[in-house]
């Protein structure tokens, strides 16, 4: 089973710009679509279209908009109190450029953060040994009133109780696994989030990408080698246009991407963490997790707006990947 965890989820609006977006001037837009928002629901809209069912956990108002339309998607939802729902607004230009302007959210009071914390204990299987024990995705922004530590403390909860571990977050809350003890089973950062936990120790977020689009993946390696001997499982390292690298078990890939007409990148890297667990439901080696992971993602950033792909739009054949054997000592 798995259950994604979305703390602060939203409403997000996606409209098409008439032309590339130009400060202080006027613009005609398209009629905006809204859709169910925040990294957890991506990740589970993606595993819902490939026919695995989720649970997802959020705080919402009752009778909210947002848990309506999870529900007419297809997807289960268990939903704690919560005041309101953000809504944030996506800009898409028409070469693929996204600008997101996120709201902060709600801010959680005690009692609803121990609400929230209480409903995931209570949904979380107890695991079991083998390939099929549960996974927790724990994904998104922190919404205000939760200290930049949560995602680090539910790790080290949820790990005791034998149940594994994804994290996608970003900024504070990814900053706070930079020293820490207790490591999830998977970490997903970008470039930027990879440099944030390693204090820039082997380059900023924009020297790991930049160095990864030459063809030199040795400090991403070095980085997420790091990360792996601390104790996290597996490391995927999202890198845009470069692609991906993934290490795990003292072994590492690398995958480029296949040719797309990119139009919105929203949704991409969460979708490349679903492929991942896709690949690991059906017990695929490490470089076929990775080959899913970025298909996925690829195929999400060639749809427009906040869609996300179905398995069908995957492009496994043209997603290479290769081993770094010779780079690892």
């Amino acid at each position: 089973m798995i259950i994604t965890v979305t703390p602060n989820p939203s409403i997000d609006r996606t409209v098409m710009l008439d032309r590339p977006l130009e400060r202080g001037g006027v613009h005609r837009l398209s009629p905006p679509v809204d859709a169910a928002g925040g990294k957890g629901v991506n990740v589970a809209r993606v595993l819902r279209r490939a026919g695995v069912d989720p649970l997802v956990i959020l705080p919402a108002p009752e009778g909210s908009k947002l848990v309506r339309t999870i529900e007419a998607e297809g997807m289960r939802v268990a939903r704690t109190p919560s005041s309101e729902v953000r809504t944030n607004l996506t800009l898409t230009e028409i070469d693929g450029t996204t600008t997101k302007l996120n709201e902060p959210g709600p801010e959680l009071s005690p009692e609803e953060l121990r609400e929230l914390e209480q409903l995931i204990a209570a949904r979380t299987e107890v695991a079991t040994s083998g390939p099929r024990r549960g996974w927790v995705v724990l994904a998104g922004s922190l919404p205000r009133g939760v200290a930049p530590d949560w995602y680090l403390r539910m790790t080290a909860r949820l790990r005791l109780r034998g149940v594994r571990v994804a994290v996608d977050t970003s900024d504070e809350p990814i900053r706070a696994f930079a020293e820490a003890e207790v490591l999830p089973d998977l970490l997903k950062p970008n470039g930027a989030e990879l440099a944030m936990l390693t204090g820039n120790a082997t380059g900023t977020g924009r020297q790991l990408e930049a160095a990864a689009e030459a063809g030199d993946f040795e400090p991403v390696l070095a980085a997420a080698k790091g990360l792996h001997r601390r104790g996290c499982g597996a490391v995927l390292v999202t890198l845009g246009a470069a692609g991906a690298l993934l290490y795990t078990d003292d072994q590492a890939w690398v995958a480029s991407p296949p040719p797309i007409t990119p139009r919105s990148t929203v949704g991409a890297g969460d979708s490349s963490l679903a492929g991942y667990l896709l690949g690991v439901l059906a017990d695929k080696s490490p470089a076929d997790r990775l080959r899913l992971a970025v298909a996925s993602g690829s195929a999400a950033a060639s749809l427009p707006g906040t869609g996300v792909p179905s398995p069908d739009q995957f492009d496994l054949e043209h997603t290479q990947v290769r081993s770094l054997r010779s780079c690892i000592a």
